[in-house]
C-alpha cells in the first residue's frame, strides 16, 4: 500500500539520527556533507510532515524533544534496512559490472572491436569480456535471447524488437585482383556491376544486405548474380586476389589489402555504397553497466 506522505523521507530521518549522535546540528551537517542552512531546513520539513518538534536547540548543541526521541528510535530500524538494501545493490551492480556478453558481426568483431575494447579495459579492468561473433542475423537472435548484453550489426535494419543506434559509418567497396580487367580501371558503372557474377558472404550477412538494399534502390528489378557464397571475409579475399570473381566487402576488411595492392577497388558509379554500422538491445531496454560504457566507446568519432 502506498506510504502516507506524513512519512519523512530517508535523508532526513538519517539527518535526524546523525544530530542525536553527534550533539550538534552544525556537526551533523559536516557529516553528511550539507551546510548548515541546508541541515536546518531539512529538520523543520521533517517536523512539518511529522507535526511535532523534533530537536530543541540549546547553547550547547541539540538534543531531541521526546517525541524526537521516540521518532529516532523508529527511525533507526528504518534507516538501518535501507543501509542493508543499499550494500546489496552495490552487490548486484558489482556482479552485473563483472562480466559483459558482447555480440558482433564480424567486420565490427574483427576491424573494430579490439580497439573500443582496449578502451573499455582501461575504464574497467577487472570486467571480464566475451565477444560472440557471426553474421548480423545472429547478433540479433543473441541479443533478443538474452546471450549477449549489447550487440553490433553492419545491415541497414533491424529485428522489430531491438532498438538501434548508428555508432560509426563504413562503406561497402567493390574489390577485384590485380590481373582483373577492372583493375587498370578507375570506376566502373552500377550497370556493369550488376551484370557480374560476384562472390559474396552467407544470407544474414550485414555486408551482403546492405549491397543488396543498395543495388535495389540503383537499379530496380535487380537480381543477385552469385558466382561462390562464402561464410569467410578473409576466404572471399583470398579468392578475390587470385582473380576467381570480384566481390563486395567493407572499407574496413580491405584497407591493408588495398595498401599493399593485393586488391583493386574501382570506385561505382550510379551506386550509394555508404551504410551505418549500429548497437542494438532489446527495446525497451537502455545498457547499463558495462555494455553502456562500452557503447559510450563505439560512438565516438575514429
Amino acid at each position: 500500500m502506498p506510504l502516507s506522505p506524513r512519512v519523512p523521507d530517508l535523508g532526513a530521518l538519517d539527518l535526524l539520527l546523525s544530530v542525536i549522535e553527534l550533539g550538534s546540528l552544525g556537526r551533523a551537517a559536516q557529516a553528511h556533507g550539507i551546510s548548515q542552512p541546508s541541515a536546518s531546513s531539512r529538520i523543520r520539513y521533517l517536523e512539518q510532515l511529522v507535526g511535532v518538534p523534533v530537536l530543541e536547540r540549546t547553547t550547547l548543541g541539540s538534543r531531541p524533544t521526546a517525541a524526537g526521541a521516540l521518532i529516532a528510535e523508529w527511525a533507526r530500524d528504518v534507516v538501518e534496512a535501507a543501509a542493508r538494501l543499499d550494500a546489496g545493490i552495490d552487490t548486484l551492480r558489482a556482479q552485473r559490472d563483472s562480466r559483459l556478453r558482447v555480440a558482433a558481426s564480424q567486420t565490427i568483431a574483427e576491424y573494430l572491436f579490439p580497439k573500443w575494447l582496449m578502451a573499455l579495459r582501461a575504464r574497467m579492468p577487472d570486467t571480464s569480456i566475451a565477444l560472440v561473433s557471426g553474421n548480423s542475423a545472429e547478433v540479433g537472435k543473441a541479443v533478443l535471447e538474452g546471450r549477449a548484453g549489447i550487440g553490433f550489426v553492419e545491415s541497414p535494419s533491424v529485428p522489430r524488437d531491438l532498438e538501434s543506434h548508428v555508432v560509426a559509418r563504413d562503406r561497402l567497396l567493390v574489390v577485384v585482383g590485380p590481373g582483373h580487367r577492372w583493375a587498370r580501371r578507375s570506376e566502373i558503372s552500377a550497370q556493369e556491376l550488376a551484370d557480374t557474377a560476384l562472390i559474396y558472404r552467407e544470407g544474414g550477412s550485414g555486408t551482403r544486405i546492405s549491397f543488396e538494399k543498395a543495388m535495389i534502390r540503383g537499379i530496380p528489378g535487380w537480381k543477385p548474380n552469385v558466382l561462390l557464397e562464402l561464410s569467410s571475409t578473409t576466404a572471399i579475399k583470398t579468392a578475390v586476389a587470385e582473380g576467381v570473381a570480384p566481390a563486395v566487402l567493407s572499407s574496413l576488411a580491405v584497407a591493408s589489402e588495398l595498401a599493399d595492392g593485393s586488391l583493386i577497388s574501382p570506385a561505382v558509379t550510379g551506386l550509394d555504397l555508404d551504410r551505418s554500422l549500429r548497437a542494438v538491445w532489446p527495446k525497451g531496454q537502455r545498457p547499463t553497466g558495462p555494455a553502456r560504457d562500452l557503447y559510450t566507446i563505439a560512438r565516438r568519432p575514429a
